[in-house]
């Protein structure tokens, strides 16, 4: 009987070392490197399945907090799992809770059996522990689980980072003990902050529980970027180069083509449809303000460079107008047209490497890309 889950390597860039990877799954192959649409409800904001697929989306992220606290994953699993539930018929992949949890500091207590928290809608206090988020995590079926994890703050001191990294892999140990779903993946969570022993210690440890894949998880907190650059830097070489490697919330353009230099094969962020409902864009020029006035008469597209339905259907001039006047369509075309973007420019990266020319790639793409200013 053959794996449900496999990786391989197909090409290292002779200019980069950039990879191109498969990762087969149940749902279907995805392509590596690869940039993860968050849908956090089981749904991407402002989009439908069948758009989702159209842009050209290989696996779809989404939550497992939110979904425990609502609809909840019993009502999922009675719906035939998250695919059905959501009409996605590709990969899903699941968070394990772990940074909702964080986030919420001044509601929550953690215990070394785990985490007791107020919840956000209504006040009522929930637990989640490693076998918990498990638990969730198989009722909702996705192809990809994460193990629960302990997310240091930045900054933090050394003493709590090392705490919250032994905890991260006792709970990791435990969540693989727990975890039975053959046809569900279980991904493995370094942390250790920007602590580099810490980091290499928690890639080590982590290697030698041999899960399917492996976050990287406490980054994009807050820190300038040349600091996680660096702790990618440092910590990479201690990361199985036969596995899957994610980076865990970072989806800016900028950032994803650095990850890729750096060895990474899959990114989340929420970042493309938050600030395309706030009327932000990205092209290949940099991030624009559609909602400026001196797009009122600009009839062009939101990036000439792009393919997407609002690029090839509609001016910045009438995007612009929608957003003044509050129509909800003006967040759904900036969103299509920003997730488009990412997917896009992963494609071209793809193409890059497979051509052995990603540095010359990146190149042209700073050239264009002013990460300086927004339009």
């Amino acid at each position: 009987m053959s794996q449900p889950f496999s990786y391989e390597v197909t090409h290292v860039c002779r200019q980069s070392g950039a990879r191109l990877g498969v990762l087969h799954t149940p749902h279907g192959d995805i392509q590596t490197p690869i940039y993860m649409p968050v849908g956090t409800s089981a749904c991407v904001k402002a989009m439908t399945s069948r758009e989702m697929e159209e842009i050209g989306t290989q696996i779809l992220l989404s939550n497992t907090y939110h979904l425990h606290l609502r609809p909840g994953e019993e009502l999922i699993r009675e719906a035939g799992g998250l695919h059905a539930f959501m009409d996605w018929h590709k990969p899903i992949l699941t968070d394990s809770g772990g940074f909702q949890v964080f986030s919420l500091a001044g509601i929550r207590k953690i215990r070394e059996e785990g985490v007791t928290f107020q919840s956000h809608l209504d006040g009522s206090r929930k637990f989640i522990s490693p076998e918990v988020s498990m638990d969730i995590q198989q009722a909702l079926g996705s192809d990809i689980a994460m193990a629960f994890d302990v997310c240091s703050p930045y900054p933090c001191d050394y003493k709590t980072a090392k705490e919250a990294m032994e905890r991260t892999h006792r709970w990791a140990e435990r969540c693989k003990a727990h975890h039975t779903r053959e046809d569900q993946a279980l991904f493995g969570i370094v942390q250790g902050a920007f602590y580099e022993d810490l980091r290499i210690e928690s890639a080590k440890a982590l290697r030698d529980m041999d899960f399917i894949g492996y976050g990287i998880g406490g980054l994009s907190v807050g820190e300038p970027k040349p600091v996680m650059y660096e702790m990618l830097d440092r910590m990479m070489p201690y990361m199985p180069a036969e596995k899957p490697r994610y980076l865990m919330g970072v989806g800016s353009p900028d950032c994803l083509m650095e990850g890729v230099i750096r060895g990474i094969d899959m990114f989340d962020c929420v970042l493309a449809t938050r600030i395309a409902r706030n009327g932000s864009v990205f092209t290949s020029r940099g991030r624009v303000v559609i909602k400026n006035g001196k797009y009122s008469h600009d009839f062009g597209p939101l990036d000439p460079a792009c393919d997407c339905y609002a690029c090839t259907h509609f001016t910045r001039a009438y995007i612009r107008h929608l957003f003044n006047a509050r129509e909800i369509t003006a967040g759904r075309l900036a969103s299509i047209h920003n997730l488009r973007f990412l997917l896009r420019m992963m494609e071209e990266i793809r193409q890059a490497i497979a051509e052995d020319r990603l540095l010359d790639y990146r190149k042209e793409f700073y050239e264009r890309y002013d990460l300086t200013k927004n339009f």
